[in-house]
């Protein structure tokens, strides 16, 4: 059975997540759900249009796909946006923070390089506890989890 690399990405912060959770020492008497929060994790890879166009063309379209990006943090739903460093099919990943899915669609939809199909966005929701990444809405970890 092959799994495709999103699901690994996916499967590997949950799996350290867990682990976090399993080594922290526990507290009684709340719900460790209550310690949890939904984002949307986003694989962003090549399209079939990437790399095409003159070189202005390319340089116009990362500036507004870089315009984007910092759009989205200024609003508060893009946590994390990078690329990976190596040149491959696998351009980067952003963390979404919106209530459905299809909000994280829609954003996703907003980006210039996206729309041209010079990149493809393919979203997941991914489950961590509260504090991991750096959201302002929840203070740092305690390191503690409740059974």
């Amino acid at each position: 059975m092959k799994l495709r690399p999103a699901m690994l990405f996916f499967a590997l912060g949950l799996t350290l997540t867990l682990i976090r959770a399993a080594e922290s020492k526990p507290t009684t008497g709340s719900d460790p759900m209550a310690q949890m929060t939904t984002y949307y994790f986003a694989l962003i890879t090549k399209g079939p249009n990437a790399g095409t166009g003159t070189p202005e063309e390319r340089e116009k379209f990362q500036a507004a796909h870089l315009a984007n990006i910092a759009r989205l943090h200024t609003a508060g739903k893009l946590l994390i946006a990078g690329p990976f460093l190596d040149d491959g099919d696998f351009r980067g990943i952003f963390i979404y923070k919106c209530a459905t899915i299809e909000e994280a669609r829609e954003l996703a939809a907003t980006d210039p390089s996206v729309k041209a199909g010079r990149l493809i966005v393919e979203i997941h929701p991914w489950l961590t506890m509260k504090g991991n990444i750096r959201d302002p809405e929840f203070p740092a970890p305690s390191n503690k989890i409740t059974p």
